[in-house]
């Protein structure tokens, strides 16, 4: 193992530890206070390293600048982001990193429950990390790679470049958010404070994947009324909106419509939370396509069934909302193809092959494509996330780091 790859291995098992979790039904800004936790280590750390203007906001962002050492006026700034919070799907409490060194293929046991067993069978690409050295959990909680692997290789990229002048490259701007596993990542990002131009997320996995596409997304409530009546007295009167809401989740389409029966480029709708009483049922989806007009084509699915229940139900009556997520962050990275050109250019000078792929999903770089910073999404190595299987690579993480001190003096070069 490399000096670079020993420091960004142990900066990432340092921070793991450090419970971040966000929470989707919290009110508050941060969701969870306990994420600022990790971001108050950042910026002793950073201001440590010689960020001499870290800094944590009221709203939990961490922001800071890598000065330029070029003298070239006009260049671009660069901001390098990843979000602190871990995944509300599978605990992030008392996470206890275990690292694998020189991993050559075996099964690996989780020592903490020994049902959870990371296979390359399971897990295609671990089959392809022969010989790397393995981090993962200990079998009753998520690792926290995503996104903490982000972070520590930004952290370590700042080090590395402050301790070597001669690189050349212009401002970088540090940035660090808080709630982006529920959607909320840059909802109080004050885009002045961030003063950059272009940005790359690092909150991806495989090595060499560079990441321009993601899904547009809505969320949408269908809510189901019925009667109440009292169940002794209730014939010829009560209309039970549970049995609507379970005959119309009864009747989705079995196939294409659904998270598990599609792949790619196809979208999805996905119901995720169930809430029912007599009186009053409602079911939350997530309503996902690459193509953003589709997703009203997907929530006429849900209308036309919704309207074929009720017919079912004489008396019962229904009603929807919609609110918009994100939108795919191709429609403004088409508009500055440089950002990722220069991406797979660095790629290709450190010898990786670059992958340029979908996200079946959202990043922090949805939202802030569309609010002023164009922003694809890096590679950082985690897989298997939001799971008790989660992994990482050290060597990937430290090619990403590679991967970003060439990009800085790319746009340097071309500036």
């Amino acid at each position: 193992m490399t000096d670079k790859a020993q420091k960004v291995a142990e900066r990432f098992m340092r921070y793991v530890q450090i419970d971040t979790q966000s929470d989707p039904y919290s009110e508050t800004f941060p969701s969870t206070e306990k994420q600022k936790d990790l971001s108050k280590v950042l910026v002793e750390e950073l201001l440590a390293t010689g960020v001499s203007d870290a800094y944590m906001d009221e709203w939990g962002y961490v922001f800071g600048t890598i000065p330029a050492t070029s003298s070239k006026e006009g260049l671009e700034t660069i901001c390098f982001c990843s979000h602190v919070d871990t995944a509300p799907d599978c605990s992030g409490t008392n996470v206890k990193p275990i690292l694998h060194t020189n991993y050559q293929g075996q099964d690996i046991i989780l020592p903490d429950d020994s049902s959870q067993v990371i296979t390359t069978k399971q897990h295609k690409y671990l089959a392809e990390r022969i010989g790397d050295d393995i981090i993962t959990a200990s079998g009753t909680t998520l690792l926290g790679a995503d996104d903490k692997a982000g972070v520590a290789i930004i952290m370590q990229l700042a080090a590395e470049l402050l301790s070597k002048p001669n690189i050349q490259h212009g401002d970088i701007r540090i940035l660090f958010t808080p709630d982006e596993e529920v959607g909320r990542g840059v909802d109080k990002l004050d885009m002045k404070k961030l003063n950059a131009d272009v940005g790359y997320t690092l909150d991806g996995g495989p090595r060499g994947s560079l990441e321009g596409d993601t899904f547009s997304a809505d969320a949408m409530t269908v809510t189901f009324h019925g009667i109440s009546a009292h169940p002794g007295y209730a014939k010829g009167k009560m209309v039970n909106s549970v049995k609507v809401i379970s005959d119309f989740l009864d009747n989705l389409p079995p196939s294409g419509f659904s998270p598990e029966t599609t792949s790619g480029a196809e979208g999805f709708v996905h119901p995720y939370n169930l809430r029912g009483q007599l009186e009053s049922s409602s079911v939350e989806f997530i309503v996902r396509d690459f193509t953003t007009s589709n997703l009203a084509k997907h929530q006429q699915v849900l209308i036309d069934l919704a309207e074929a229940t009720i017919a079912k139900f004489p008396g019962a009556r229904y009603e929807t909302s919609v609110r918009e997520q994100y939108r795919n962050m191709r429609e403004m990275l088409a508009k500055y193809p440089h950002i990722e050109a220069n991406a797979v250019e660095a790629m290709k000078r450190v010898g990786l092959t670059p992958k340029q792929d979908l996200v079946r999903g959202g990043t922090d770089g949805s939202r802030l494509s569309f609010i002023g910073l164009p922003c694809p999404n890096l590679f950082t190595g985690e897989m298997a996330i939001h799971s008790k299987h989660e992994y990482v690579s050290v060597q990937d993480m430290e090619a990403a780091i590679n991967t970003c001190i060439e990009i800085v003096q790319v746009y340097e070069e071309k500036g």
